[in-house]
């Protein structure tokens, strides 16, 4: 190995290091930012690098490339707000696998051109499944980023036979892909299976309601780093082979937790068109004769401003309203008269993994105040007043004992065990399950019916009122 080669081998080595560290750091939203600047630090490392080891002939696509992603990266930090996060990390999910099956392709592209050359089995195994995994990332996230934006219709969307169009395609695109590894390296047969991965992306997403976009965030950005895994292997490059596995456990680490949240299986996320069904369609009259508790804006001030604590349970509707500011200052004005203010994060609340962790940062909450469920759970029986704000299935009690439910033994925050418990939300409407939440008629909840940043603000002026 020769000097120039070692200096470069431990620059990824450096780089890669600072990968570990920043995802350990990005673990906590106190130390996330930290985690993010390091990540970053090693990613402009690896680039640098990689700019000047390989034997570039001309450097001017790759300026004007580094300049326009500079220019959008700096556009989306600076412009979109931060309740659009999940539709801008769908959108990124989506870029990364395209770029890993643009890698693919290029490189089946030189290879294939070079009548006297065959190519090597494992870079023919590995080009092949940059091309499926890029592809169905690419479509799958610009489905996912419609769903979350609106563009696309947030309930699951089914015809007949839906499972066994999409096992077809899916099946044929392997078989395609054995065939090109193992027999021939046919063009026609490789743009065949570029569609195929394309349309199974289409059709993996598009049966997944709104309730299910944690999961289907977290899935798509493993997509994204085991397609750039395996562009690393297509280009023999270390660092996005590492990086790209790093991307690729972490997504699917935190899978599996999101759906240990909702306790349910990823085949059932994926499959079971979540949200819809006789369930749901009946739940227009699942109220019967209940009746829920409304409550004024003065009255609730007064229940929450001589509270002694409160819990703030923040949903999705707080994220939509934009309400995160109003709440904030809302928290200080309990604190300041003396009130225990924290808040309950459910880990599916909202429309990716940390949400509601981000919009409360954004809104400088502190840290400090925020509480996982499992930590803040056993303290509802103490506390004295629970605010939730637009937060629907996952304060739902159905979720402990009716086997019948579609969310029945889904770990939920227990709101119902606090002494009192006002609820932000602008109707009785049910939530993603579409299932009647029962908490809205227990004896001890008030509903505070509108949009959650106007209530909100009016709870802040009555509470500056007493």
């Amino acid at each position: 190995m020769t000097g120039l080669s070692t200096l470069i081998a431990l620059c990824y080595l450096v780089a890669a290091a600072l990968f570990i560290v920043g995802l350990k750091y990005m673990s906590s939203p106190a130390t996330a930012r930290r985690g993010n600047i390091l990540a970053a630090l090693g990613m402009l490392i690896a680039i640098v690098v990689t700019l000047l080891d390989r034997e570039i002939i001309s450097y001017t696509w790759i300026i004007a490339g580094l300049v326009t992603g500079a220019l959008i990266g700096t556009f989306s930090a600076r412009l979109v707000k931060m309740t659009a996060m999940p539709q801008m990390v769908g959108i990124f999910n989506g870029f990364g696998g395209g770029a890993s099956a643009l890698v693919a392709i290029a490189e089946f592209i030189r290879l294939t051109s070079d009548p006297a050359g065959a190519i090597p089995m494992d870079t023919s195994i590995t080009t092949i499944l940059g091309v499926i995994i890029g592809g169905v990332t690419f479509t799958g996230s610009l489905i996912a980023f419609g769903k979350l934006q609106g563009i696309v219709t947030g309930a699951p969307v089914t015809f007949p036979l839906q499972k066994v169009v999409s096992a077809l395609v899916l099946i044929g695109s392997l078989v395609i892909g054995i065939v090109l590894v193992a027999v021939t390296a046919d063009p026609t047969l490789f743009y065949v299976i570029i569609g195929l991965a394309l349309l199974y992306g289409v059709l993996l997403v598009i049966p997944i309601g709104g309730a299910d976009m944690p999961v289907v965030v977290s899935l798509l950005n493993s997509f994204s780093g085991l397609a750039a895994c395996a562009a690393g292997f297509v280009v023999k490059n270390n660092i996005l082979i590492i990086s790209g596995s790093l991307v690729g456990a972490a997504g699917l680490i935190l899978t599996q937790i999101m759906c240990k949240a909702m306790n349910r299986s990823l085949a059932n996320v994926l499959f079971s068109a979540f949200g819809t069904g006789d369930m749901a369609a009946g739940t227009t009259t699942a109220a019967g004769d209940k009746t829920a508790r409304s409550v004024d804006a003065e009255e609730a001030a007064m229940i929450m401003g001589y509270a002694q604590s409160v819990i703030i349970i923040p949903g999705y509707g707080m994220a939509a309203a934009q309400a995160q500011h109003a709440v904030r200052e809302l928290t200080e004005l309990l604190e300041g008269r003396g009130v225990e203010v924290k808040f309950a994060v459910h880990p599916v609340a909202g429309r990716m993994p940390g949400h509601m962790n981000v919009l409360l940062a954004e809104a400088n909450v502190p840290y400090n105040l925020l509480y996982d469920m499992d930590d803040i759970n056993p303290e509802f029986p103490h506390t004295d007043v629970v605010l939730v704000i637009g937060a629907n299935d996952v304060i739902n009690p159905i979720a402990r004992y009716d086997q019948t439910s579609p969310i029945y033994g889904m770990p939920i925050l227990d709101a119902d065990k606090a002494k009192h418990c006002i609820i932000i939300k602008r109707s009785l409407n049910p939530g993603f399950a579409g299932i009647d939440n029962e908490l809205f008629y227990e004896p001890k909840t008030s509903m505070f019916f509108g949009s959650a940043r106007e209530k909100v603000q009016e709870l802040v002026s009555e509470i500056k009122k007493l």
